[in-house]
């Protein structure tokens, strides 16, 4: 009987662990992808701007392989560059043969989209705009279910080609791309 007791504590102390076994904190990595300039991908839009050469101006998409397919001068890399980066490409392409001293921008036109899951009200993929937060993304799918767990979310997160999964609450950041999954809770 005195065994027992003493062993009553270990054994909740177990219990309780092993619920938590599943909690995954954000990794520091996680938050320091917010304040990196952003980086392409596939399902990016981007509005590409030739000074003096109106058939060249135009919005482009960041198809799967990582590309933009530009007029005269082909595929150009977009995959893991900035629009700065990929503006100096086109203008460094164009100067090869096709205009002296072309004067080239490139701005974002649309973001790729974030995708919402799990215990909300319409699961699925929403378009990304700047500033929102895991708390508007729930918003625009349709809200928490009654059964969600409205104190955090778990993000799946593309941080340099590296796929990593963090719990944090619901006023964090999302990036473009981001996946969101809310738990349903236990009580």
């Amino acid at each position: 009987m005195i065994k027992t007791a003493k062993l009553l504590p270990a054994l909740a102390a177990l219990v309780l662990a092993a619920g938590c076994s599943g909690y995954r904190p954000a990794p520091p990595a996680f938050h320091e992808a917010l304040y990196q300039p952003y980086v392409l991908d596939a399902g990016d839009t981007l509005r590409v701007t030739v000074f003096d050469q109106d058939n060249l101006t135009n919005t482009y998409s960041v198809d799967q392989a990582g590309y933009i397919a530009f007029p005269l001068i082909g595929s150009v890399p977009a995959r893991g560059q900035t629009s700065k980066q990929v503006e100096q490409s086109i203008a460094g392409m164009l100067r090869q043969g096709y205009l002296r001293d072309p004067d080239v921008t490139v701005e974002i036109d649309r973001y790729r989209p974030v995708f919402v899951m799990g215990e909300v009200g319409a699961p699925g993929q929403y378009s990304y705009v700047p500033g929102m937060t895991v708390q508007k993304a729930v918003a625009a799918a349709g809200g928490f279910s009654p059964r969600a767990n409205q104190n955090n979310v778990d993000i799946t997160r593309d941080i340099n080609g590296k796929v990593l999964t963090g719990r944090v609450v619901t006023s964090d950041p999302l990036l473009p791309g981001d996946t969101v999954y809310v738990r349903e809770r236990l009580f």
